[in-house]
């Protein structure tokens, strides 16, 4: 589905504290070079309009949320929603994920991943482009700490299917993935009209047109001698 064109966040209000360009970053991504503190660091991956991180940022005050959107636009949109509710415990990229997660990011480093409705490149030539692919989730795993995270949602059922087959694959010491659902790991989740939950605005899409959602959480289990 084609992104709908958004309004510019308003000008009086600053987004200095966050958003960054890609280039704008420090060389390493940590809580202490992007909060100043030592908690917890969790990255989202394509946050689109940023209800996620808004929302986990204000139920998890104790963890530092990154989020890195692609699109220039969404990005500011995001960043705006986080000014709004000046949320001292997240920031936006306004960027590609994949050289922070091959170059930036430090191994062992980050307490979860978030990604939820990542772009399906419908066409088999594009499918090199998707988010979930050989190359990331090897970084995914690098990444997390012992215990962390990396939840990963779509509403594309051959999407869901190839991932997890692939993670298999590639990554097989994150073992089985766990069904999840929008209440789980500690986000109060946003309610509808009819009161389900949802957890992006996609999420909120699909429960609005009961489309199925496929969700699912790995967690990573380092092998010890």
């Amino acid at each position: 589905m084609a992104r709908r064109q958004l309004n510019r966040p308003s000008a009086d209000l600053s987004l200095d504290r966050h958003l960054r360009l890609a280039d704008q970053l420090p060389e390493t991504l940590t809580s202490q070079a992007l909060f100043g503190n030592d908690l917890p660091l969790e990255l989202e991956i394509g946050s689109g309009k940023g209800l996620f991180l808004a929302t986990a940022s204000a139920n998890r005050p104790g963890h530092n949320l990154l989020g890195v959107e692609i699109s220039h636009a969404y990005a500011m949109h995001a960043a705006g929603r986080l000014a709004k509710q000046a949320s001292s415990n997240a920031m936006m990229v306004s960027g590609d994920a994949e050289p922070l997660l091959e170059k930036s990011i430090p191994a062992e480093s980050l307490a979860a991943v978030h990604i939820y409705f990542p772009d399906p490149w419908w066409k088999k030539k594009h499918k090199k482009r998707r988010v979930i692919n050989p190359s990331s989730v090897r970084n995914l795993y690098r990444l997390l700490v012992d215990q962390g995270t990396f939840h990963f949602w779509t509403d594309v059922l051959e999407y869901f299917e190839s991932s997890i087959e692939m993670i298999s694959v590639e990554v097989p010491e994150f073992g089985p993935p766990i069904p999840e659902e929008p209440e789980s790991e500690g986000v109060d989740a946003p309610r509808d009209e009819s009161g389900g939950t949802y957890r992006t605005h996609f999420d909120r899409r699909s429960l609005l047109h009961r489309i199925p959602v496929y969700r699912v959480c790995y967690v990573k289990q380092t092998r010890r001698s």
